[in-house]
């Protein structure tokens, strides 16, 4: 572990006192400012308001090379999954400092976007029949078919831009003295070994371990009515589908804070 939530005084590691380890805080980097966004779970007009929200944080800023990171689930459960994608895709083709976690949902949907009917079973039980429906599949129709309609519909009529530009989201992305994902990682693996399976889907393991992680772990997936801070994780999930609050974490130097729609 890097070890940084602790820093010696002493350079000789023999002679530390262990009552004078002081503790210090995690840092993104002084040359850069980050705003990492929650589970947007097809809520478009949450995004943009959220957008908005973090281009006047920044404004008010003292100006500074700016990125932003979706932590993943932009589709499912909310009515605007088409909307979200089309929103996030265009952002990332005109430019924008952006980059995108892959989450549970993205991995489900893109494997039944290309035909696994299995995959179709499961998208449709967490959330898939309200992605279908923003794009264009009438509720009648959706009812009538079943789960090998539904994977043909979804080859013919799901853009494939827009299933090939989910599937390349990103596992992890370190910056500085933190890592996002879209879950969390395996306690006691190192960051370069943790497998997709655990970053797009792990709960229990990881929110129950208080030890540090490699570096502090941001992230989604799982939901919270407000903001779960803890010093080795930072969980950003708040429902947004459900309780109309997308929130964001601002991160430069070794400061952080939150934004939110509901503020």
């Amino acid at each position: 572990m890097l070890g940084f939530f602790r820093k010696s005084p002493s350079p000789d590691p023999d002679s530390v006192d262990e009552d004078a380890i002081e503790t210090r805080a995690a840092s993104i980097g002084d040359d850069k400012r980050v705003y990492a966004i929650g589970d947007i779970h097809g809520r478009a007009d949450l995004l943009i308001d959220l957008l908005r929200r973090i281009d006047d944080n920044d404004a008010d800023c003292i100006p500074c090379p700016t990125e932003l990171i979706l932590l993943g689930d932009l589709i499912d459960r909310g009515p605007q999954s088409c909307q979200v994608v089309d929103h996030a895709l265009k952002l990332a083709r005109a430019g924008v400092p952006i980059r995108f976690i892959k989450g549970n949902h993205e991995e489900i949907f893109v494997e039944a976007a290309r035909g696994d009917v299995a995959s179709v079973r499961f998208f449709c039980r967490i959330g898939g029949e309200q992605t279908l429906l923003s794009y264009g599949l009438s509720a009648a129709d959706y009812a009538a078919m079943k789960a090998e309609d539904i994977g043909q519909w979804m080859l013919t009529n799901i853009p494939r831009a827009h299933v090939d530009f989910l599937d390349s989201f990103s596992d992890m992305i370190e910056m500085g003295d933190y890592v996002f994902v879209h879950a969390g990682v395996r306690p006691g693996v190192a960051l370069n070994a943790q497998n997709s399976q655990d970053l797009h889907w792990i709960r229990g393991d990881f929110l129950k371990c208080r030890d540090p992680f490699d570096k502090v772990v941001i992230h989604g997936h799982t939901i919270t009515q407000d903001v779960d801070e803890h010093p080795n994780r930072i969980g950003i999930d708040t429902g947004a589908y459900l309780s109309g609050r997308l929130t964001a974490i601002g991160l430069q130097g070794d400061e952080h804070w939150f934004l939110s729609t509901a503020d």
